[in-house]
């Protein structure tokens, strides 16, 4: 049981109701991460809008949710474990490439230098060098993706810690972390 509210979309009232249906037709349900979100019209409309904004970017589908599952390995969070791991099939990912990126890695050498850096940010708190993002740019990255790369991992780091952080219920098919909590 979350520690929070799961709100009921059906009782949910002014902007929440929007974002919610917006929710449902994207997944075909309202997953309880966006459940709980749903408590603060603010921090759903966030949550929800910055998903919609990186969806446009130019890393793609199948990046951001490798991106998701390394952020989410290192975070120990079960419910974006499970929910990108999904995504990223649906996305074009293998199981094999999921369960790589999920421990940084990656046998294309540019999604590889993309998730070392993923994994650099969220052990280092973000303490990284020009060495780092050289390592991006290096792979072909410019500066427009080095700040997408960011974003991701900032919008996966607050999805991370509203799941964890309240004990969300996860409820998309199980995936095993690759390190112990």
């Amino acid at each position: 049981m979350a520690y929070v509210n799961l709100v009921d979309p059906n009782t949910a009232t002014g902007t929440t109701v929007e974002h919610l249906a917006q929710i449902k037709g994207a997944f075909g349900m309202v997953p309880n991460m966006f459940k709980v979100a749903a408590n603060s019209p603010a921090a759903l409309a966030s949550m929800w809008g910055s998903f919609g904004a990186l969806s446009q970017g130019r890393l793609g589908a199948k990046l951001g949710e490798q991106i998701a599952v390394a952020v989410a390995d290192r975070n120990n969070c079960n419910y974006c474990l499970a929910a990108h791991t999904m995504l990223g099939k649906k996305a074009g990912a293998t199981t094999a490439e999921m369960t790589a990126a999920q421990k940084g890695q990656s046998a294309d050498p540019k999604t590889a230098a993309i998730l070392a850096f993923v994994q650099k940010v969220v052990e280092s708190r973000a303490e990284i060098s020009a060495v780092d993002v050289q390592a991006l740019r290096n792979v072909g990255l410019d500066d427009q993706d080095v700040v997408e790369v960011m974003a991701h991992i900032a919008l996966n780091l607050f999805t991370n810690y509203v799941n964890v952080g309240f004990d969300v219920p996860v409820d998309f098919p199980g995936v095993k972390l690759s390190r112990a909590a």
